[in-house]
């Protein structure tokens, strides 16, 4: 980049740095609660946004809200470890619009019997539920990448945003292989931020988000009673949160927008946690 170009894109207002106005955005696991608000958010910041996952009708009422907001939303059903459905996913994307500048891997998830708790120890762990949570988490990561980050390497510049997890850097109990995965996804975030910059240009970014505790349906019974009060287990993360509150799915979107924008040109290879500073506590 020369000098002159250098200059104008600094004297951009710092305003239009966060806009995707024109830009085309895949959210994979864009059903879910987290997904779907990083849906949302892409689509609110000016971006084309196509929601992947494999129940048809919950993508396509995800679409639907992208749409009711004002923006165009692509509805595909695919998984994210079968290799071919996702190749016709990005030909639809391609056949669409013609291009891909932001790919979010929100796809993920745990299994309750990769976990270790109660009547089951550590020594019932099957090799299978292992596999199946790091295959969902990394390997799903992994295979959206191969397939949708291909067209952005081809025009030398996208931004690839991966979810990670506060397991991730502080592995807690219970969740082995859903810890294992996650840690594995920021491994990953790393090499490939540097392989695609290296290989394909700087234009390429890869980077991660860890949230903290949101409520959603696979913890929500470890964190919530019935009744709506805390849990023991939901209890200790709360006073362990210097906010003294659990996540809401929004609290994601402005870190999204950032990474997939330019406002954030210069960074790549980094995870940044979205958790009310839990991972900042020391306890005391």
């Amino acid at each position: 980049m020369d000098e002159t170009t250098s200059s104008a894109r600094a004297a951009a207002h710092p305003r239009d740095l966060f806009d995707l106005t024109g830009k085309v955005a895949v959210v994979t696991g864009g059903s879910g609660a987290l997904g779907s608000a990083m849906a949302r958010g892409l689509a609110a910041a000016g971006a084309s946004v196509a929601v992947l996952a494999r129940r048809e009708g919950a993508v396509e009422a995800v679409c639907d809200e992208v749409r009711a907001g004002g923006s165009d939303a692509l509805a595909v059903s695919a998984d994210v470890l079968d290799p071919a459905a996702l190749a016709a996913a990005r030909a639809a994307v391609l056949a669409r619009w013609g291009r891909v500048d932001v790919l979010v891997n929100a796809a993920g998830g745990n299994r309750p019997d990769a976990t270790v708790h109660g009547d089951l120890s550590l020594f019932d762990l099957t090799p299978e539920a292992f596999r199946n949570v790091v295959d969902l988490n990394l390997t799903g990561t992994l295979l959206a990448t191969q397939a949708f980050v291909a067209p952005m390497a081809e025009a030398g510049s996208g931004a690839v945003v991966n979810v990670s997890s506060m397991a991730a850097q502080k592995p807690l109990t219970r969740v082995v292989g859903y810890a294992a995965a996650k840690a594995g996804v920021e491994n990953l975030t790393r090499w490939l931020a540097v392989h695609l910059a290296v290989r394909h240009g700087p234009g390429l970014r890869v980077n991660a988000v860890a949230p903290g505790f949101f409520v959603g349906e696979q913890n929500r019974a470890l964190l919530l009673e019935p009744d709506g009060t805390l849990t023991e287990r939901g209890r200790r993360i709360v006073d362990h949160t210097p906010m003294g509150r659990f996540g809401v799915p929004d609290d994601l979107v402005g870190t999204v927008v950032w990474l997939a924008s330019d406002a954030s040109r210069f960074v790549t290879g980094v995870v940044v946690p979205v958790d009310g500073g839990y991972s900042a506590y020391g306890g005391v």
